[in-house]
């Protein structure tokens, strides 16, 4: 890691290059990058019980339907007995992907309802041939305890607590400093998943308040801090270190869930409880460790050879060097703008996630594709290209920001968001056109999340950025609950061109609005918030 003593001036009694050297010591900014991913690579697991998660469903053995294959040993039975249930799974699996493909790309609701009914009787029938092998002590070991709507439920409110929590975790970090706020954080999280092991498999309503309630809290709780912290030891790497943060945040749930296997091969060996009991001491540890490094820089310091923005022509001082409480920033019009386009760019990416994986297996189908290749065409889009391209573009459109402004940025990033919403259901037509399109809407999805934390300091000042972004990032939560609904309405109503439409139109006014951003103005009488 390169090293870089920046130069400050202090006000102690000690003489200035004794202070350099004493703070060269105490922090090399480039650990902060570290303990700051560390630290969001766990909180980026609430994410699990999402897109990048299939739900935890009841009625077990579901691991077979969902295509998971356990070795002999792992379920307790000789392997000649293994190969004899495999033969007798092979044809039932296959009927289950035709029907899920079917069922994929099915627009009416009675023919659609009859493909759910035949895939239920097909379900149990593979229920039936594993518990025939297999012991039904084993078979305790891979029971799930929840549906799609209760794993909905868990990710909805753990999404909600993370939103508010965040607003007074901002108003927390300054009194008893972003190191303490982190570790509080971590610990708050790894409880959560602890406490949901600990109260077993099967209880829908624990689960909600561990993991949703108090594992979504203690996201919220240490979320902000490695932005804050970072873009303080960072004022010349704004984009490229918020980037790199929330990256972390965006890999964090694929990666724990790749570890697990999606979940299924620890869950067999180990159980759903202790896995949630080990992946509650992983995050507590991890994310206490990656508190280590968040600290504040000295008193005015800066990176060497860096210097502050000039004042603008007229002596008006530059944007982001006048640092706003949140009381000054509510009583701007900037917020609001900065809080809409934030609305419409995020949500409707969140809005069209859902609608991105129903309708493309429908699109291709329409193209002459089978409905197999079809519905695994989809799901590369989405799990692969979407998925990177989401995380790749937090790092991306940070590290262009830099380059191109922050305003300049978020607007081509909308403009082009919205590009692509209005052709989406065009290009969903044809393979290759698909992976380019679900990669482009992934990577300016992702972009929201590096670009708002670092307009909200351009504008505000970097001073009170954990209290200020936390206001702004409630314009997540607003649009992650409307616009999905709607979206999802219009899916029901098999009115998918109207949803990217209006998905795509939002973006565009986004991009409008953004260019209207200007430099605001100071209230004479602040009031704190």
């Amino acid at each position: 890691m390169p090293s870089e003593v920046g130069a400050h001036e202090g006000n102690g009694s000690q003489p200035l290059e004794r202070r350099i050297m004493s703070d060269a010591k105490v922090m090399n900014r480039w650990w902060v990058v570290v303990g700051a991913m560390l630290i969001q690579l766990c909180l980026g697991a609430i994410y699990a019980w999402s897109v990048f998660n299939p739900p935890l469903a009841a009625n077990a053995p579901k691991d077979f339907v969902l295509g998971v294959n356990y070795q002999a040993a792992q379920l307790g039975i000789e392997q000649s007995q293994y190969d004899k249930m495999a033969a007798d799974l092979a044809p039932p699996k296959g009927e289950l992907k035709i029907i899920n493909a079917n069922i994929t790309g099915e627009s009416d609701k009675e023919k659609k309802a009859t493909l759910v009914a035949q895939r239920t009787q097909i379900e149990e029938r593979i229920n039936q041939i594993v518990s025939t092998y297999v012991p039904a002590a084993n078979l305790d070991k891979l029971r799930y305890a929840f549906n799609n709507k209760q794993t909905q439920a868990i990710f909805a409110v753990g999404l909600a607590l993370f939103a508010i929590v965040m607003v007074l975790a901002g108003r927390i970090m300054p009194k008893i400093g972003p190191r303490k706020l982190a570790a509080a954080g971590g610990v708050v999280l790894g409880l959560g998943y602890i406490l949901a092991g600990l109260a077993g498999g099967n209880s829908f309503w624990l689960h909600l308040i561990f993991i949703g309630g108090i594992g979504g809290a203690g996201i919220g709780l240490a979320y902000v801090v490695p932005i804050a912290v970072a873009m303080k030891w960072f004022p010349d790497k704004k984009g490229l270190v918020t980037g790199l943060a929330v990256a972390g945040f965006g890999f964090g749930a694929l990666g724990w869930i790749k570890m697990g296997d999606d979940w299924g091969h620890l869950i067999a060996n180990f159980g759903l409880p202790t896995v949630f009991v080990t992946y509650g001491v992983a995050f507590l540890v991890a994310v206490v460790v990656g508190s280590i490094w968040m600290v504040d820089p000295p008193a005015g310091w800066k990176p060497a050879g860096w210097q502050p923005p000039a004042p603008n022509q007229g002596g008006k001082p530059a944007m982001g060097t006048v640092d706003f409480s949140s009381g000054e920033m509510l009583r701007t019009p900037q917020f609001y703008m900065i809080f809409s386009v934030f609305i419409f760019s995020a949500g409707a990416g969140l809005m069209t996630i859902g609608l991105m994986k129903a309708f493309p297996p429908r699109a291709l189908v329409a193209k002459g594709i089978d409905s197999i290749t079809a519905g695994a065409i989809a799901s590369t889009a989405m799990g692969v290209c979407f998925a990177l391209a989401n995380g790749i573009g937090r790092i991306a459109w940070g590290w262009l920001s830099d380059k191109l402004g922050r305003k300049t940025s978020i607007i081509v990033m909308c403009a082009a968001q919205g590009v692509f919403m209005l052709l989406f259901t065009k290009l969903a037509g044809n393979e290759w056109l698909l992976y380019i399109a679900a990669t482009c809407v992934g990577f300016n999805f992702g972009g929201n999340f590096a670009l708002f934390p670092t307009i909200t300091a351009d504008t505000f000042g970097s001073k009170y950025l954990g209290q200020n972004y936390g206001w702004v990032f409630l314009a997540y939560g607003v649009g992650g609950v409307l616009l999905p609904l709607l979206g999802g309405y219009l899916g029901d109503l098999d009115k998918f061109p109207l949803a990217f439409t209006i998905a795509g139109v939002l973006c565009l006014v986004a991009a409008v609005i953004a260019a209207m951003i200007t430099h605001p103005r100071k209230a004479e009488a602040p009031a704190a918030v």
